[in-house]
């Protein structure tokens, strides 16, 4: 019977290994092509890994909470009818190499460790993957020691080798002075104590979601990092409100899709990207990298309260009729937790929607490594001075507020401030004739 090797999948640029959460077959399982096998999570999003093949689970290589790498064999899969068109040469044993081995010793040594251990991760706002853990936990490294590592991987996460040159470099220093700076030496800053919280027997402790721990610490680098400077602009959307009204109900008939105002403002931030493309960059020490491509990324939320980050590729190339479709199938995933990591890789600038639960303006935070940020607050009818040739008059206008948020480091604000303008120029002037 022939062998099938299943490996972790590439998902999208930036994202080189996976946690595995859950797996959904068990050995001696039929398995049909394209059926789940089990569920992943990187710090971008929760996936399936599903089959390419007919056959039968005859091995696991992983257990749950282990990382793997993109392009690791994580199952074998014997091929029912022996159809050898997609067998691969295999054995039946856990992946080799040094790294792997040392990995699997180390994995295997923690498990061992009693679950009375007082390092408690649970409590800490960043993300640790399960192998730092197991780490810290077997060398004694308190949560607090963790935190104070400068991690050098993606998004500054610590890596093996982050905590292992840490354990070296703590061997090598005498006890009674561990962390204490050398004569002539700066002491390092130590993390501000926080104020303990006092809680009640009437209050309700409530964990924290991996995905919003992640998110939390997303947001606070985004804010060490970037120096957030905004603009505000206000815009008159009368022409597109009533462009919408009349054309929505047979749009949908035609097209079997909604029409909302999103496609409207993603279209005509596109636009203006082509106009500004020095907004459309991304900030590596000090490099500048100009983005080719204009992938708008579209914050939707979840029904737990967390926000995700869809990403609409190539918009400039897509009509109005492509964007709408786009940003319903998008949308509707998000909601359904039915995105693939790629759907949220590569973004360039992102847009949100501030408005949709009322605000009429807001001050979002950059989406790293991006370097700006479109809020859109909500439409309101609002009485305004309507210039005309035979003179002002006040009318009823439909408005919003757009909110840019932009990083002071490479965009200056001018740069900022035309390219939100050149947005509201793109909305104000839109076609009320406009066939679509």
């Amino acid at each position: 019977m022939a062998k099938f090797e299943l490996k972790l999948p590439k998902m999208g640029e930036s994202v080189a290994e996976a946690t595995i959460t859950s797996w959904l077959k068990e050995v001696g399982d039929t398995i049909e092509a394209d059926e789940a096998v089990l569920e992943i999570a990187t710090d971008k999003v929760d996936s399936e890994v599903p089959s390419e093949v007919d056959g039968v689970l005859i091995e696991k290589l992983f257990d749950p909470d282990d990382v793997v790498q993109v392009g690791q064999t994580i199952a074998i899969i014997e091929i029912a009818g022996g159809d050898d068109s997609k067998a691969q040469p295999t054995e039946t044993k856990k992946p080799e190499g040094a790294l792997v081995e040392e990995a699997e010793k180390m994995l295997t040594s923690a498990k061992n460790i009693s679950e009375t251990s007082t390092t408690d991760f649970s409590d800490s706002t960043k993300f640790y993957s399960p192998l730092v853990k197991n780490i810290a936990k077997k060398e004694g490294v308190s949560l607090q020691e963790l935190e104070k590592l400068e991690g050098t991987g993606k998004d500054g996460r610590v890596t093996k080798n982050d905590i292992l040159g840490y354990l070296e470099e703590r061997s090598t220093q005498p006890k009674s002075t561990a962390g204490v700076s050398a004569p002539g030496q700066s002491a390092p800053a130590a993390k501000k104590p926080t104020a303990p919280i006092s809680v009640s027997g009437e209050d309700e402790i409530i964990e924290m979601t991996r995905m919003g721990k992640m998110i939390a610490h997303h947001m606070v680098e985004s804010v060490q990092t970037s120096a957030h400077v905004q603009s505000f602009i206000e815009v008159d959307v009368t022409n597109i409100w009533n462009w919408r009204s009349k054309n929505k109900t047979a749009f949908e008939k035609r097209e079997g899709e909604k029409l909302t105002f999103t496609p409207i403002f993603m279209e005509a931030v596109a636009k203006a990207i082509k106009d500004f493309p020095m907004i459309n960059i991304a900030l590596d020490g000090d490099k500048i990298i100009k983005r080719k491509n204009i992938n708008l990324g579209m914050a939707a939320a979840l029904g737990d309260g967390n926000l995700i980050v869809p990403v609409i590729k190539n918009a400039d190339r897509l009509n109005l009729v492509g964007m709408a479709k786009t940003v319903n199938d998008l949308a509707n995933r998000a909601r359904e937790n039915k995105l693939k990591p790629d759907d949220i890789q590569g973004g360039t600038y992102t847009v949100t929607n501030v408005g949709t639960f009322g605000s009429i303006m807001g001050t979002p935070i950059i989406n790293q490594p991006q370097v700006a940020i479109l809020a859109l607050g909500a439409i309101r009818k609002v009485p305004a001075v309507i210039e005309t040739p035979e003179g002002d008059f006040i009318g009823i206008r439909y408005k919003m507020f757009l909110s840019h948020s932009y990083d002071h480091r490479v965009v200056n604000g001018a740069l900022g401030g035309q390219f939100v303008q050149r947005v509201a120029q793109y909305l104000e002037s839109f076609d009320k004739n406009r066939e679509v």
